[in-house]
């Protein structure tokens, strides 16, 4: 208890029975309100490296992040007004985020100052498995994101749920287990040796057995985007299949939701304008982006040519007004079309139709071996 007792106090100034008694724990939001009809689509994001700006590869970059304020963070461009379109018809936005729970205030100022309006805000609470001893939980992700899912999702099922994650940790992992438990593709025995490998306490795993019981099953998870922040090569997530998209931005990601009729031209004409407006993409960025995913067969050629006539029509309705700052909008029609011509023969829009199950438990201890190697290599 001594130990406790000083750990607690070095990382909060709190005695231990105060921090117990304030609610440390992680924050598990309550389902939909009585009567309330289900949602038409569930969005479930991540914040570091897939909203925000965040380095986290040594003690100085976590350092560092904890002292921000909310207006120290940035967001990636593309980023806040994708998530603002994703909200809009009733739709629902959960985030579940490996942030501790003590950055919560932060993270939630900087949100509202994004105008982020969400439904969920789920953090990990490692300061209890400090206090408790739980040290695997510091680490890892699976035994953390996929109740935090799950339990989610049991207080509202929707319909259709679309997934956003990044490559620095296991998200594309997480998030196909989370989509194939859901769809009842993975059973409970398989579950329990995945959550083995994942080196879950087995407390941890009852629980995470409880709610894939109980969860509401259907195939609802239609799409899942992974925003490539380490610049990892798109071919290496073949191996999950179609339904999940590797991404290098999020104009990118929007052109991939728009085959899939989940956004209008108008909002991807957002999605491109914040990028413009950031400075950090100019308009040969977005033309190089629309070929890029036309090429890996996740967008058309038909659809990336009537993003353009719509856009212009968008265009000429008045949504550009005033922003003489920016290239003419038929600019930067012309220059997406311009790139889809450049095109050589370009593959079928892959189908998001799964091809084979996946080995979780290799895939789980492949991830524990390139995150040995990568902290042997002093990277995190």
């Amino acid at each position: 208890m001594g130990r406790r007792q000083s750990l607690l106090r070095r990382l909060t100034g709190l005695p231990i029975e105060l921090g117990e008694r304030i609610g440390l724990l992680d924050h598990v939001p309550p389902g939909l309100p009585e009567g309330a009809p289900p949602p038409k689509h569930t969005f479930r994001w991540d914040l570091d490296k897939t909203y925000l700006r965040t380095e986290f590869d040594s003690f100085a970059d976590l350092a560092k992040s904890a002292f921000e304020t909310a207006a120290d963070k940035h967001a990636f461009p593309g980023a806040t007004a994708l998530l603002r379109a994703l909200k809009q018809d009733g739709n629902r936005i959960c985030i579940v985020s490996g942030s501790p729970t003590q950055m919560r205030q932060v993270l939630a100022a900087k949100l509202a100052l994004d105008g982020i309006d969400y439904d969920e805000f789920v953090l990990k609470n490692n300061l209890k498995n400090i206090l408790k001893g739980r040290f695997r939980a510091l680490r890892a992700q699976v035994p953390y994101k996929l109740p935090a899912m799950l339990r989610s999702r049991i207080g509202a099922p929707a319909a259709s749920e679309t997934l956003f994650g990044d490559d620095a940790e296991a998200d594309a992992i997480i998030y196909c287990l989370y989509a194939d438990v859901v769809a009842d593709r993975v059973s409970l025995q398989d579950l329990e040796r995945v959550l083995i490998a994942s080196r879950a306490y087995e407390d941890d795993s009852e629980r995470i057995l409880d709610l894939a019981r109980r969860v509401p099953k259907g195939d609802a998870i239609h799409r899942i985007f992974i925003h490539l922040d380490r610049r990892s090569p798109p071919v290496g997530f073949g191996r999950f299949g179609p339904r999940l998209v590797p991404v290098f931005n999020y104009f990118q990601a929007a052109l991939v939701l728009y085959e899939d009729k989940v956004l209008s031209a108008r909002q991807v004409i957002y999605v491109a304008l914040e990028m413009l407006d950031s400075g950090q993409y100019e308009l040969g960025h977005l033309a190089t982006s629309v070929q890029d995913i036309i090429r890996r067969g996740r967008v058309s050629r038909e659809t990336a040519l009537q993003l353009a006539s719509e856009a212009n029509e968008a265009a000429a309705s008045g949504v550009l007004s005033g922003r003489t700052d920016l290239p003419p909008f038929e600019k930067i029609a012309e220059a997406f079309r311009a790139r889809v011509r450049e095109l050589g023969s370009t593959p079928t829009v892959v189908p998001v139709e799964l091809a084979e199950p996946l080995d979780y438990v290799r895939l789980v201890d492949e991830e524990h071996e390139h995150r040995r190697a990568r902290r042997k290599q002093g990277m995190g």
